[in-house]
């Protein structure tokens, strides 16, 4: 990983981003798909999830740039990350998080991650937070959680189709 730098966001790479967002869960998608009841994934995704997962991404860089960060080599994005800080809880979020599928496994997405965790520290937070799924999609992302020292706290989330 030469030369490979964390910078703030900047409006000229918006395409690239989104572009990288859809890539990176092309894959989780394809099998949140299969597991998650219709009615739910055609309520939260009803245009598909590459739409919604664009118009999020966008929303983000649009509305909260300066949360966003980019692991940036050779002028191109090799994956980035979305901060939030929650001071009423003393906790900060790793609100979102992908890496280029090309650049996968090679310790960007941990780099992102601690880059995260230090930036939380630095705005006097007493603990950082990453939220995700529990399908076979995400499962790759909680293994890296898990590695990272995070621990998960069981909430339960139920739906029923009216």
């Amino acid at each position: 990983m030469s030369e490979l730098d964390i910078i703030a966001y900047r409006p000229e790479f918006r395409h690239a981003v989104v572009g990288l967002s859809i890539a990176a869960w092309a894959p989780v998608f394809e099998k949140t798909e299969n597991e998650v009841p219709r009615f739910m994934y055609d309520a939260f995704l009803p245009r598909g999830w590459k739409a919604r997962q664009t118009a999020d991404v966008k929303a983000l860089l649009d509305d909260e740039p300066e949360t966003v960060w980019l692991a940036h080599q050779h002028e191109n994005i090799a994956g980035f990350i979305g901060i939030r800080i929650h001071p009423e809880d003393e906790m900060g979020e790793i609100h979102i998080l992908a890496v280029s599928p090309q650049r996968q496994r090679q310790g960007i997405g941990r780099m992102l991650m601690t880059f995260g965790e230090c930036k939380t520290r630095d705005c006097g937070m007493k603990m950082v937070m990453v939220e995700t799924v529990g399908d076979a999609g995400h499962e790759p992302a909680r293994q890296i959680y898990r590695s990272h020292g995070y621990r998960q706290w069981p909430v339960a989330r139920y739906f029923k189709p009216l």
